[in-house]
């Protein structure tokens, strides 16, 4: 390492790649994840940039979808018929290394947890006061549509 010539340490990011937080993982019933999902996407085609659906990963089963949220968000989620936890990184790994659902799964398989909208497809996460907004849309559109049988 070259010196700098001085006791200090050098600037940030200066040759040294910076750690990006895990996210948290919000997971709802699929049938309301998806319908938030295109909640999401038709809100974001008539906003600004920044306001779409990041990640989102299902279930092998297709009973659940994870929303990845940005880092702390559980300290505060209170949605009901929602769960948000911490994944502190457990089978994902983040920045300039591929983001796989575990190690020597580059794509999801059968039967397998895997992307429903992989990281390299659309953006880092789901703001969660977006996501928020649309699983309770959803919630409603669904309870509405429930009632018309």
């Amino acid at each position: 390492m070259a010196s700098t010539g001085t006791n200090t340490p050098p600037e940030p990011g200066a040759g040294t790649p910076l750690l990006v937080a895990a996210p948290d993982l919000v997971t709802v019933p699929a049938r309301q994840g998806l319908e938030a999902v295109d909640i999401i996407r038709r809100t974001a085609a008539h906003a600004t940039a920044g306001v779409g659906v990041g990640p989102v990963l299902h279930d092998g089963s297709g009973d659940t979808l994870g929303f990845l949220v940005p880092p702390g968000t559980a300290d505060a989620w209170d949605l009901p018929g929602s769960a948000c936890t911490q994944t502190n990184g457990r089978g994902m790994r983040f920045g300039d290394v591929e983001v796989v659902v575990d190690a020597g799964a580059a794509s999801p398989t059968a039967g397998c947890t895997g992307w429903l909208l992989p990281p390299e497809a659309v953006g880092p996460v789901t703001d969660p006061e977006v996501l928020r907004a649309a699983l309770g849309e959803a919630a409603r559109l669904i309870e509405a549509a429930d009632n018309c049988r």
